[in-house]
């Protein structure tokens, strides 16, 4: 890769960010009325009304703007980081049980007291991330109040891994749609995610050891030994079922997309996250990389094969599980946005020069479709040669996390690459 080809591409992804993310969030996102934060906002950047708010998205919202004022110590970032705090603190966290709820309407008022491990994953990994980067103790504080109380809890200590569905009281969630009976992927990856950055917060010895664990968890159970793909989700005993559309997930409240069926899928944007975010958590934890990189490989090799579109530019939103063939071809913001990481996180492991152009790939195509030029962020929604199809760009769930985060981690290893060629 040419040091010309580099320095475009991270000028690129640095002007976005500078220039576009940012600077829209920052503007946005403060809900100066109610505490909070706003999600919900159409393609010209107007607040089309916020009367939810998720524990994910306001959690997502928090770790942004710490994790700014940790690479750029700007005090108006740790000011928004500790405005989402304290209405999470206030809100969400439930005095009698412990933990945080699901949501709750835009002044802080009681919605939804479910006990969801997905949402409570993104509390550890925003509130670690906080106090990582403004050295408030509450934030250390309740990430591992909330971590003790998964383990308590949520841990299956029978078959291993973590139950997900959980009412007010932690008591298992109804079976089916409720997701009592179910584990998934998705939320396993994501503790993955938020139990590395607690353990980078607090450096204990039990938060590495849990870490460590899920990431063998996943390697062994949820994925798959033929193709090399993820797989989604499980019963208690970690054979592997139909995906349901559960409650109080995304894809039981998206709009406008095509539903995948058949529902035996695996979801390319998940494969190439879960490749560089275990990179990530091996790393933090200062383990042995050598026997994960197979399978961290083969992720990659499997999205690249049958995930990207290599006419039309992009990456699919699902594909079988059992040929890997694509079967949704619709292109969704969050896929593109964990493809760029992983692609350029797999080309900088491996020099697989595929890698590479996988990324100039999807990233000529979320610059020339998904990205609002003067608005600064992204559409939500394409179809494959990229006709809008949701072109909002902030609701419930898309807030600034997976676009934000994206450019953050790419521009971070354009530069890292650029300066080991010059040296």
């Amino acid at each position: 890769m040419s040091d010309k080809r580099l320095d475009k591409l991270h000028a690129e992804v640095r002007e976005h960010l500078d220039k576009g993310l940012i600077p829209f969030w920052r503007a946005r996102a403060e809900d100066k009325k109610c505490g909070g934060y706003l999600t919900n906002f159409d393609a010209k950047g107007k607040d089309t009304g916020s009367p939810e708010k998720y524990l994910n998205s306001q959690c997502r919202l928090i770790w942004t703007f710490s994790h700014l004022y940790r690479k750029n110590p700007v005090p108006e970032y740790a000011r928004l980081a500790k405005h989402g705090v304290d209405f999470l603190i206030a809100h969400l966290w439930d005095q009698k049980h412990g933990g945080f709820f699901w949501k709750c309407k835009r002044d802080g008022s009681r919605l939804d007291e479910g006990k969801i491990v997905y949402g409570l994953s993104f509390a550890i990994y925003a509130l670690s991330e906080y106090y990582i980067a403004t050295r408030d103790e509450s934030g250390l504080d309740y990430a591992s109040r909330t971590f003790d109380l998964i383990q308590k809890f949520c841990a299956d200590t029978l078959y291993g891994g973590y139950r997900e569905y959980m009412n007010a009281d932690w008591t298992p969630e109804t079976p089916g749609f409720g997701g009592g009976d179910r584990k998934t992927l998705d939320t396993h990856m994501h503790l993955m995610e938020s139990f590395t950055v607690l353990y980078e917060a607090s450096q204990s010895e039990i938060h590495r050891r849990k870490l460590l664990e899920v990431v063998e968890l996943i390697a062994t159970r949820m994925i798959d030994k033929k193709t090399g793909c993820g797989l989604n989700q499980f019963d208690l005993t970690w054979k592997s079922v139909p995906a349901l559309a559960l409650k109080r997930t995304w894809n039981a409240e998206r709009f406008g997309e095509q539903p995948a069926q058949p529902i035996e899928t695996t979801s390319y944007g998940h494969n190439t996250e879960l490749a560089w975010l275990m990179r990530r958590a091996l790393e933090t934890a200062k383990a042995d990389m050598e026997p994960y990189k197979p399978m961290m490989r083969r992720l990659l090799d499997h999205a690249v094969k049958h995930g990207v579109d290599w006419k039309f530019g992009g990456i699919y939103r699902d594909g079988l599980r059992s040929t890997g063939k694509a079967i949704v071809f619709e292109k969704e913001f969050w896929q593109h946005a964990e493809a760029l990481v992983g692609f350029l996180d797999g080309y900088e492991l491996f020099g697989d020069e595929r890698y590479l152009e996988a990324f100039e790939c999807l990233w000529k195509f979320s610059r020339e479709k998904f990205i609002i030029r003067d608005m600064g962020e992204w559409r939500t929604l394409l179809d494959r040669k990229g006709t809008i199809i949701d072109g909002n760009i902030g609701n419930n769930w898309k807030v600034s996390y997976h676009t934000g985060r994206s450019m953050v981690e790419c521009a971070g290893r354009l530069e890292r690459m650029a300066a080991g060629r010059k040296c």
